[in-house]
C-alpha cells in the first residue's frame, strides 16, 4: 500500500489502539506504543504462544490480535460487534485496513457475546478477554460464554474496584458513575474475578495490578512458559557461599 495512501486512510478514523504499521506510520490511539508494548509483554511472555490458536474476543482495531500473530501463534481469530458497528469508532474499516497493511494472516468474526458459543467458534488454546467485563450489563454469562471456549488459559484485563472488602463482590455503576462513560456497568474486586474464574474450571489464577489489573487463568500447564528466576544483588557472592556451606555439611556427615 502507498505510505501516503495509507497515512490518509489511518488519519480518517478515530482509533484506540497504537498501532505500528510500517513506514513510520503508527495508529493514534488512546495509549502509546510503550505502553502497548508494557501490556503486552506482560500478557504474552508467561504463555507459550508459539503455533498456539487464539481467539481476542472484542478485538477493537486488532493490537492483540496481530501481537499474538507477531509471536507465532498459528491460528488467530479476532472477533468483535458493538466497536465493529459502532458508526463512531468504524471499528471493523480500521482492522481491516491494519490487518491489510500489515499483511497478517488473522480471521475475522463480527459477533456479539451474548451469542458466543463453543458450537459456534470452537475451542482455542488461547482466550483474550480484554477490558470487556467490565462494559457488559450481563458479565458473569459473558465470562461463561467464553471461559467455555478456552482449552489452556484465558486472560482477563478488567476494572476492578472494592479491594477493600474482603470476600468476591462487584459494585454497579448505573449510569455514568465509572469514568463518565454510561457503557461501564461493573466493578469487580480481584476475589470476585478468581472466584468465577475458579467456578469455570480454572485451576490457577495468576494475578497483576499494573499496568491494569490482568488475570491469567489456568486450566492446564501445558502452555505456561517457564519463569526465569529472580535477579538477586550479589548473586556470584551467594552461589560462593552456597558451595562452601555445602562442602562444610558434607565434612561434618562424614565424622
Amino acid at each position: 500500500m502507498d505510505p501516503d495512501s495509507l497515512r490518509k486512510r489511518v488519519e480518517g478514523y478515530k482509533w484506540f489502539h497504537s498501532i505500528d504499521l510500517g513506514g513510520g506510520i503508527v495508529t493514534p490511539g488512546h495509549d502509546s506504543q510503550e505502553q502497548h508494548r508494557q501490556e503486552a509483554k506482560l500478557m504474552f511472555d508467561p504463555i507459550k504462544i508459539s503455533g498456539a490458536s487464539v481467539i481476542d474476543v472484542a478485538a477493537w482495531n486488532g493490537f492483540h490480535s496481530f501481537e499474538a500473530k507477531r509471536r507465532g501463534a498459528a491460528r488467530v481469530l479476532a472477533t468483535d460487534h458493538f466497536a465493529w458497528n459502532h458508526a463512531d469508532f468504524r471499528g471493523r474499516e480500521t482492522f481491516d485496513l491494519a490487518r491489510e497493511a500489515l499483511g497478517l494472516d488473522i480471521e475475522a468474526q463480527d459477533i456479539d457475546i451474548p451469542d458466543i458459543s463453543v458450537e459456534k467458534l470452537g475451542t482455542f488454546d488461547v482466550v483474550l478477554f480484554l477490558g470487556v467485563f467490565y462494559h457488559l450489563f450481563d458479565p458473569i454469562d459473558g465470562l461463561r460464554r467464553v471461559a467455555s471456549l478456552a482449552r489452556d488459559v484465558l486472560v482477563v484485563v478488567t476494572h476492578i474496584d472494592l479491594e477493600d472488602v474482603g470476600r468476591p463482590a462487584m459494585v454497579f455503576y448505573p449510569r455514568s458513575e465509572l469514568a463518565g462513560d454510561p457503557t461501564n456497568w461493573w466493578g469487580p474486586n480481584v476475589a470476585c474475578v478468581e472466584a468465577l474464574l475458579r467456578t469455570f474450571g480454572f485451576n490457577r489464577i495468576d494475578f497483576t495490578s499494573k499496568p491494569r489489573p490482568m488475570f491469567h487463568a489456568w486450566r492446564s500447564d501445558r502452555l505456561r512458559a517457564p519463569t526465569p528466576p529472580p535477579k538477586v544483588a550479589g548473586g556470584k557472592q551467594r552461589t560462593r557461599n552456597e558451595r562452601s556451606l555445602r562442602r562444610w555439611l558434607s565434612r561434618l556427615m562424614q565424622h
